[in-house]
């Protein structure tokens, strides 16, 4: 058995093919063809291997845009919002308390594909959340419930006529995070309501074919790879991602162990963050502009290149000048994302820190070194990369180690981690 990883992004189309003892057998990519993205998996489809099954994920379009709901900030919102991004969500907008007309005229102007809608714990105050489900029934977009189980049945009653799914608490007990069934409901919502209605295909064969939105598939890699390290070595570190694109830089952390807080929303081993307004192009002033703030160091030039960037989200680097120039940027992007990251899970990548960080995207692929960009990071993130070994994603191996781990094929995924393993180092 042959399998193809297709992962189709709004920019590019990427193809892995994998055989069954999990060797990569080829890679290719296609710039991603709206309106019919179609056209653009044929022509990935056809510089690979036949393949005997295909698994599909997408973030094209813009991915899934997600709101949160929530009781309170500090607790039941703060646990949607951790929930929301581990399913490979981009959060639009949270909101707490009982919403009122203004409050949901903020979350339409947000324009989310789903609202996540939680409050209370099991048997908790039931209040907030019936008030905010009956807010929400006049509003036109699926909704997950994942809220108080003992006021599901009334607030289902109240969502009637909406495009609702039911999911167990994200917040069960006071300290506890359950974020597992939420997201595979966000993930079900995902692939029957949202990737139809983005304007991507002609036909239902495209929804079809999609799994999952792509950064959940990434998320289940990661997790998937920190397993397989603990497996190895007990004393294995935490796995660290980022993946440098266009208009975000997202970070992903897996750890085989998570030690207990005193937060009143644990965190879950498995973490994503979003960082909106740092990327290669469409945010490239912000990367300056954050640099900046945080004192960080980059030639003078580099606000001049960012602006330009912006400007032409389309440029291409044609000159060992100008792939200098994007290097910076992901150096700097980098940085200020896992600082943020770490500052979301209050450092908590275990005891040992990061046994391994791995740099995503297309300027780390193709870069010939990254001896400078290594002991940069190390300067900057200090104490958790201490013991990090640095790898390259270089042929996009996260999201099919994922998808293959999703559909049940989680020993061919292995493989495929070990490949970027053992043959992802950077030099």
């Amino acid at each position: 058995m042959t399998f193809l990883c297709l992962d189709v992004g709004s920019t590019w189309t990427k193809g892995v093919a994998v055989s069954a003892a999990g060797a990569v057998l080829g890679v290719a990519q296609h710039r991603t063809t709206p309106p019919e993205v179609l056209d653009g998996v044929a022509a990935v489809t056809g510089a690979l291997p036949a393949a005997s099954s295909v698994l599909a994920c997408s973030s094209a379009g813009g991915g899934l845009r997600l709101a949160v709901v929530g009781q309170e900030r500090l607790v039941s919102a703060e646990a949607g919002y951790r929930v929301a991004l581990s399913a490979g969500a981009k959060v639009v907008h949270v909101s707490s308390g009982l919403l009122d007309p203004a409050a949901v005229r903020v979350l339409r102007a947000a324009a989310p594909d789903v609202v996540l809608l939680v409050g209370g714990t099991d048997g908790g105050d039931e209040k907030v959340l019936l008030h905010n489900a009956s807010r929400l029934a006049r509003v036109a977009v699926p909704v997950v419930l994942a809220g108080n189980a003992a006021a599901r049945d009334e607030a289902l009653a109240s969502l009637s006529g909406r495009r609702v799914v039911p999911a167990a608490n994200v917040l069960p007990d006071v300290g506890e995070l359950e974020p597992g069934p939420a997201r595979v409901a966000i993930r079900e919502v995902f692939l029957r309501h949202v990737i139809g209605g983005k304007g991507l295909s002609r036909g239902p064969r495209f929804r079809r074919l999609v799994r999952t939105v792509t950064p959940d598939a990434v998320l289940s890699g990661v997790s998937r790879l920190a397993g397989v390290l603990a497996e190895r070595d007990e004393q294995a570190g935490a796995v660290l991602v980022v993946d440098v694109g266009g208009a975000t830089t997202d970070v992903y952390s897996a750890v085989s162990t998570v030690e207990s807080t005193e937060h009143a929303v644990a965190l879950p081993p498995d973490r994503r963050t979003v960082e909106g307004d740092l990327g290669m192009r469409v945010s490239a002033p912000g990367v300056v502009a954050e640099a900046q703030a945080a004192r960080l160091s980059f030639p003078e030039s580099l606000v001049a290149q960012a602006r330009r960037r912006h400007e032409h989200v389309d440029l291409v680097p044609t000159t060992p000048g100008e792939s200098e120039v994007d290097l910076e940027l992901a150096r700097l992007a980098v940085v200020l994302a896992v600082r943020r990251h770490l500052q979301l899970v209050d450092g908590n990548l275990g005891p040992r820190g990061a046994g391994v960080l791995i740099l995503s995207g297309g300027v780390f692929r193709h870069a010939p070194d990254l001896t400078t960009v290594e002991a940069d990071l190390r300067k900057h993130l200090g104490p958790v990369l201490r013991e990090a070994e640095f790898r390259v994603d270089r042929d996009g191996l996260l999201a099919p180690a994922g998808l293959l781990t999703q559909s049940g094929h989680a020993e061919i995924a292995d493989a495929v981690l070990k490949s970027l393993h053992e043959t992802g180092v950077h030099r």
